[in-house]
């Protein structure tokens, strides 16, 4: 196979401003041979690890500035906590943005680059040169407080959406950091997990996204706290040297995920770059100093490790730009207004419609009772490393009071009785997602008995749900007029959802992660171990490999994650991947493969053009996400019924229409081998699929490949 990973600089033409180091690596590795040259060993051995919790070490009389990270996902964090002089302010304002799985729904690579532009720019202005993101970690596990953070279920999507984030985010200057590699699918004790993944499971879903930000140019990778099948990620050479710089081709900087390296022997050897935050750890027995003075590693293994962190911020001008105080561009702080937009088209077009009777869009002369105990006058937003203050928030209570007028009103839990004398029912509700904790995948009890007691008592009742992924909606979700998935939508995002309610905005988000009936459906089910309640799932900084005990978390399901795990074993979700509803419908028709002759065949050198008319037949504008699918007719391993490998994201007017055009090359047909260990594509028999999800397949075209 020649090519692997098709770009999406080819299927797009989004990647506009390629990311631009200052030189190439092994010229900057050359340069940071002259700087290793000049360091005492002391001097060395700090460089091993980060300093003061959220800087890369640095010798600053030697021409090395610390260089300041700040954690993000749904923006810049503009404090953060250090380990000595208590609190950093990095500007006064960064903007909230909605959070990472509502930009995948958005099925919009162009929404992605400048979502991660945005964000870059916000980080010149407050002075960090690393931003510790994106997360694109693949979604297996509804449960997992950190699904907000990354990207959906589908390493396809992942990989088109991540590339174009980095390449918005690295044209900036500001180097991102790809994470968490590899692995991590919950945080259940995630210091204490042990992800036991076959090797097609890793190479087919869980590092497209990392191999697509690789070829995108990320300047620097984060490992995760758990486990890879038996070795912790941050201190294994398979991890680490094997796969993400052999097997992926990385060159860049790996740095440790906060507080997760054990045994330092391992991290030297490990291919690992730098422990952060570099703190003392009581139970760590030896230290690197400790180990060259015992002759266990030599001065030339630590000089080896910290190598890449130095050439690295050579590369991208880091010192250059810390030491002639450029790092703040405090004009930049003008583009904000700028950045709103980019923030609210996010939420605008991430929204997921997954119900509606006819009662969306709603007149503003109608009388409105939105109920729920959360989300009303607080912006919705995830926790831990991801939580952006930012500023000015637009709470839902707001735009509604702004658009309803007198006609809106507010009860936190409302009874029966004042649920049936309202005209229309507003119920919010949804759940509170964070790093470190496992959610069940039901709602809090009160939440789910107040929403069932709206549908009950108000056939008008419409349905808002917050969350950072899936919730059981089983008990409700065919009783409500109508149900819109809002996630996390950022400090302005009440205004996109409130303008997707009145019409002002034809939704357009399709779910990246299929929603199951049950978790009992999920191949993730077995996840946590029995006998542990989920509300004692904590990731403790004190967590460590020497505590009594691991636990392993089987991937038994391999390629089988999201919807190929329910179409393989024929569990019917509550609402597939890829779909999402409009106020307009969409017809898609004639089908066909642009070549001549019957039998349309595709080989190493003739790719096939696959072409298909999108028609916009209701009554307003709109958007439609275009979803081909491929799957082989008679494959000799382990394959799921069809998977995902191009989507086109079409605006269409009322009554216009769009032939989509998709070229299928012979990679996107090929499965990992685990016995020669690359990629293969089987001569024979394969179908491509096209729709408008998983779910609505709307063309199925033979072809035959040799």
């Amino acid at each position: 196979m020649k090519r692997l990973f098709v770009s999406a600089l080819a299927l797009f033409g989004v990647l506009t401003v390629v990311a631009q180091p200052q030189m190439s690596y092994e010229e900057a590795e050359a340069k940071a041979n002259e700087y290793i040259a000049k360091l005492t060993l002391d001097e060395k051995l700090a460089m091993t690890q980060g300093h003061n919790r959220f800087f890369f070490p640095g010798v600053p009389e030697k021409g090395m500035p610390y260089i300041y990270t700040t954690d993000a996902s749904m923006g810049v964090k503009n404090k953060q906590k250090l380990h000595r002089e208590g609190e950093i302010i990095l500007a006064e304002r960064t903007t909230q943005f909605p959070a990472f799985i509502m930009m995948a729904a958005t099925f919009n690579p162009q929404i992605a680059y400048d979502y991660g532009h945005a964000v870059g720019e916000e980080a010149r202005m407050a002075g960090a040169g690393v931003i510790l993101g994106p997360g694109m970690n693949i979604y297996r596990n509804s449960q997992c407080g950190r699904n907000f953070e990354y990207v959906g279920e589908d390493p396809y999507l992942a990989a088109r959406l991540m590339e174009n984030y980095i390449t918005g985010m690295q044209s900036t200057g500001t180097l991102a950091c790809a994470k968490h590699f590899l692995g991590n699918q919950t945080e259940f004790y995630r210091r204490r997990s042990n992800s036991i993944i076959d090797e097609r499971a890793l190479m087919e879903i869980y590092t497209p996204a990392f191999k697509a930000a690789i070829d995108a140019g990320v300047a620097t990778v984060m490992t995760a706290y758990n486990q890879l099948n038996g070795e912790w990620t941050g201190e294994s050479k398979y991890v680490i040297t094997d796969l993400l710089r052999g097997t992926l081709g990385f060159k860049g900087m790996v740095m440790s995920d906060w507080n997760s390296i054990y045994d330092w022997k391992n991290v030297i050897l490990s291919g690992q770059n730098l422990d952060m935050p570099g703190e003392p750890a009581h139970y760590i027995k030896k230290t690197p100093r400790d180990l060259v003075a015992e002759g266990i590693v030599t001065e030339k293994d630590i000089e080896n490790m910290i190598r890449p962190t130095i050439a690295t911020c050579i590369r991208w001008g880091l010192y250059d730009r810390y030491l002639s105080g450029q790092q703040y561009k405090p004009e930049l702080e003008a583009k904000l207004p700028d950045h709103l937009e980019v923030s609210y088209r996010t939420a605008a077009e991430g929204a997921v419609l997954l119900k509606n009777n006819g009662i969306l869009p709603l007149a503003t002369d109608r009388k409105v009772l939105v109920i729920g105990r959360r989300w009303i006058k607080d912006v919705p937003h995830g926790g831990g490393a991801a939580r952006v203050t930012g500023y000015d928030h637009i709470p839902l209570q707001q735009v509604m009071t702004e658009t309803f007028g007198q006609g809106v009103s507010f009860v936190s839990e409302a009874t029966a009785e004042q649920i049936k004398a309202a005209d229309v029912v507003l119920c919010v509700t949804g759940t509170y997602d964070s790093e470190s904790t496992e959610r069940p995948f039901a709602m809090e009890k009160r939440d789910e008995q107040q929403v069932r007691l709206a549908v009950e008592n108000n056939a008008n009742t419409i349905v808002l749900v917050h969350s950072g992924s899936g919730i059981d909606m089983s008990a409700w979700a065919d009783k409500c007029a109508a149900l819109l998935y809002g996630w996390y939508p950022g400090q302005n995002g009440m205004l996109a959802l409130r303008d997707i309610l009145i019409g002002k905005v034809n939704p357009s988000g399709k779910l990246p992660m299929t929603i199951e009936r049950s978790f009992a459906d999920s191949p993730a089910v077995n996840s946590v171990p029995v006998g542990f309640n989920l509300a004692k799932a904590k990731g403790n900084p004190n967590e460590k490999a020497f505590h009594p005990w691991t636990y392993d978390v089987h991937y038994d399901e391999s390629v089988l994650v999201g919807y190929r795990w329910y179409e393989k074993k024929g569990i019917k979700p509550l609402f597939p991947f890829g779909y999402g509803l409009s106020y307009t419908t969409f017809e898609l028709a004639n089908a066909k493969i642009l070549s001549k002759g019957k039998v349309k065949t595709l080989t190493d050198e003739k790719p096939l053009r696959v072409a298909i008319e999108v028609r916009n037949i209701g009554r307003v504008a709109g958007s439609e996400v275009v979803q081909l699918y491929v799957a082989e007719k008679n494959p000799t391993v382990l394959r799921p019924v069809k998977e995902l490998k191009a989507f086109q994201k079409v605006s269409l007017a009322a009554g216009e229409k769009q032939v989509v055009v998709f070229e299928v090359d012979k990679s996107m047909l090929a499965f990992w081998c685990d016995k020669s260990h690359a990629w293969t594509a089987n001569a024979g028999e394969y179908t491509i699929s096209i729709g408008t999800s998983s779910a609505n397949i709307v063309a199925e075209l033979p072809i035959q490949v040799l």
